[in-house]
């Protein structure tokens, strides 16, 4: 364990061995670290916060702060940060409304700088959100997926695994999984070919998914309709099965 001797740590604060923590840092109490994690100097971890091991937090860094909400009565809520995570300059991470709720952030995530994750907010694991994305409360966002630089993406709103967000892009409505998504308001653009190469997906289950989308997007069939077209002819792959459960779980709107 290395803590420089200008940080700032309560002795109720719980840091593993290996824990690195720079200048000027503080550490409040009733905060957990995981082994391994290095935290730069001028961060500040507020209390109610779990860290993980092997993260990387990098200086001037606000975790675990009050949510920027007007319902928040001071209830006991938490952040939940899983390990491996990169969390660059000046992000903020801000603990749930609710009692007992929490704003979690998964495992090998690289959060950039400047983002910020608000209230409530469920991070999957491998997420990648570039420089000034912003996340409203009680937002979703599942594996894989890339949010593009000064993005900003409205509350409530659910982005699926392996889709992708342009930069710059205001998101009101809920994002399919493995598709590009991009402008203001956004809209799709097609599957995210470019990702799901990458991540190893078989040429079988990328058509799969071409098909399905094109007969949700861009045939003149009712959701309904379209939804059930595509069980009769596309063939029944898990992916497949994702990609229609996330559209039909949908309750404030698909991104079309």
């Amino acid at each position: 364990m290395s803590i420089h001797h200008t940080a700032v740590i309560s002795p109720e604060a719980n840091i593993a061995p290996g824990v690195e923590i720079g200048p000027y840092t503080v550490v409040e109490a009733d905060v957990n670290i995981g082994k391994n994690t290095i935290i730069g100097p001028h961060a500040i971890i507020e209390s109610h916060t779990d860290i993980g091991e092997g993260c990387r937090i990098y200086q001037f860094c606000s975790i675990g702060g009050a949510p920027q909400d007007l319902k928040y009565r001071r209830e006991e809520t938490r952040v939940v940060i899983g390990n491996f995570n990169t969390i660059r300059e000046f992000v903020t991470i801000h603990r749930a409304t609710g009692s007992g709720n929490v704003t979690s952030l998964g495992d090998n995530n690289l959060i950039m700088a400047y983002c910020h994750i608000a209230h409530n907010c469920a991070i999957g694991n491998q997420v990648i959100m570039a420089n000034s994305a912003n996340l409203a409360g009680h937002i979703t966002i599942e594996d894989y997926a890339t949010i593009g630089g000064l993005s900003g993406i409205l509350q409530f709103t659910r982005i699926g695994a392996y889709a992708f967000i342009a930069g710059a892009s205001a998101v009101t409505r809920d994002v399919p999984p493995f598709v590009v998504a991009s402008g203001n308001h956004a809209r799709l653009y097609g599957l995210n070919l470019v990702g799901l190469k990458r991540r190893g997906f078989k040429p079988d289950t990328i058509q799969a998914l071409k098909d399905a989308y094109r007969i949700i997007f861009r045939s003149s069939l009712l959701l309904k309709a379209a939804l059930e077209k595509v069980r009769e002819e596309v063939p029944d792959l898990a992916e497949v099965r994702q990609f229609t459960g996330f559209i039909e779980k949908a309750t404030r709107g698909i991104c079309r």
